[in-house]
């Protein structure tokens, strides 16, 4: 369970890395599990990829408004600073999220809350 943890934490870290630093903007690789059972954040995968589960179908993009909410509700920012940049049709999705330390931080404990003990 550490090397998990310690392994999301890099990948975090990896992220920011790919800031846009004028805009304070980056782009966060997100895999999708659209109709699970609860909303949720599971952590990273070993590629980097932020896996987040929702309850909404992929219908009309009904799962990509859900995902786009989760994220920014972990991140306590507004649903309409994170932008769905790409993956519209696709699992592997690609968010653009404001950076900023405290919406870093805020990441890594949305996953560590929502991970299976």
């Amino acid at each position: 369970m550490l090397q998990r943890r310690n392994a999301a934490v890099l990948d975090v870290v990896d992220q920011v890395r790919r800031v846009d630093w004028q805009s304070r903007l980056t782009r966060l690789t997100v895999r999708v599990t659209p109709r699970a059972s609860r909303d949720g954040i599971a952590g990273f995968d070993e590629r980097g990829r932020l896996l987040v589960r929702v309850t909404a179908a992929p219908v009309d993009g009904a799962a990509n408004a859900a995902c786009v909410r989760l994220v920014a509700k972990a991140l306590g920012v507004a649903p309409s600073r994170v932008a769905l940049v790409g993956g519209r049709r696709a699992r592997d999705k690609v968010l653009e999220v404001p950076v900023e330390p405290a919406v870093v931080q805020r990441l890594g404990s949305a996953a560590d809350a929502d991970a299976p003990t």
